[in-house]
């Protein structure tokens, strides 16, 4: 607890520092959204929220910006979602696995299985009629407000020694986020599970700490963790979801129409994200293995089969199953 008391201590104390007296008031003059991001300021995330703050720059007269603070200065996601609670900063990009810890219905977009593909995900995460009482769950409780999201695209795992099997994965410690669906995901797949902040992941790899991690191309290759882990397999088991977080303060505090242009850039930002995504994975895939790494098949069938009983075990509530199967019912493969 003294711990997370200080890192919080010390991420007011930055944003204090860095980002002086702006905030998203109404009648403040200059509007400086300052958002937290745990990427690396060549990450395709970065990029899209750097567009975007241009974007919106351009269209206030230079009223209107992001402050963006990458490489997890502001400390881990647990502690930059107490920090939008509590209004002290604007925005963050935060994994699905943290907000499965405020809420046990966003899992459901986080289940192995429930989106065929980046395609099927990103309509579907911005579709109000879907998404949308969920996005605003956490207003009242948290005082968050959920805009929209990240694909994470396709996550895989990647180890230190080549394996060949699911069988492989036997008692070997893979990184997860933290959160009891990534632990039985993990546990599922024949592997030990061992939840750890994302930056402490290449120092733990190289220490023997962990023996693989599961993530997708892009941070595999921008994080290097291709020099500590080399084999890298197809096992696909996920298509990962960072959500824009909101403070909801922050929002009903906004001018309207900066609000709506807020809302409306975040479109674009989104749509921009994805295509960098698409770029950025074929440019990590091709990086990662000039630096060494080996790709490896393993068997699809048997991972989903390993997965499939993840739904009965996590789908408890009948509103978790309706906004299952409406998913499901998205998927361009379901439509007539």
């Amino acid at each position: 607890m003294r711990q997370r008391i200080l890192a919080l201590g010390t991420a007011v104390a930055v944003v204090l520092g860095l980002a002086g007296c702006g905030g998203g008031g109404a009648g403040s003059g200059v509007t400086i959204l300052r958002v937290a991001l745990n990427q690396t300021e060549t990450h395709p995330s970065y990029v899209a929220l750097a567009n975007y703050s241009d974007r919106l720059e351009a269209q206030t007269d230079g009223r209107m910006r992001l402050d963006i603070f990458p490489n997890e200065t502001l400390g881990a996601q647990a502690e930059v979602l107490q920090l939008l609670s509590d209004n002290i900063i604007d925005l963050g990009i935060i994994s699905g696995s943290q907000m499965e810890n405020l809420s046990k219905d966003f899992l459901v977009l986080n289940m192995p299985g429930v989106f065929d593909s980046v395609e099927h995900q990103m309509p579907v995460v911005h579709d109000p009629e879907i998404v949308g009482e969920l996005y605003t769950s956490l207003e009242d409780s948290n005082d968050l407000t959920v805009m929209g999201g990240f694909t994470q695209g396709s996550r895989h795992i990647y180890v230190k020694d080549e394996i060949s099997s699911l069988a492989d994965l036997d008692g070997v410690k893979i990184r997860v986020q933290e959160s009891e669906l990534n632990l039985a995901m993990v546990r599922a797949l024949g592997g030990s599970p061992t939840p750890m902040a994302f930056g402490e992941v290449y120092t733990a790899l190289q220490s023997g700490v962990l023996d693989g991690a599961e993530n997708n191309e892009v941070s595999y290759f921008t994080q290097k963790h291709f020099e500590v882990a080399p084999y890298f397999t197809n096992s696909n088991h996920l298509v990962g979801l960072d959500y824009m977080v909101a403070s909801t303060e922050m929002l009903e505090n906004l001018d309207p129409a900066d609000r709506q242009l807020l809302e409306d850039e975040w479109v674009n930002t989104y749509l921009d994200h994805t295509e960098l995504w698409g770029e950025a994975t074929q440019e990590a895939i091709d990086g990662a293995r000039a630096g060494g790494a080996e790709w490896i098949e393993i068997d699809q069938a048997a991972v989903q089969a390993a997965l499939e009983p993840l739904a009965d075990t996590f789908l408890t509530t009948p509103v978790q199953r309706e906004l299952y199967d409406k998913i499901r019912a998205a998927a361009p493969s379901q439509e007539g």
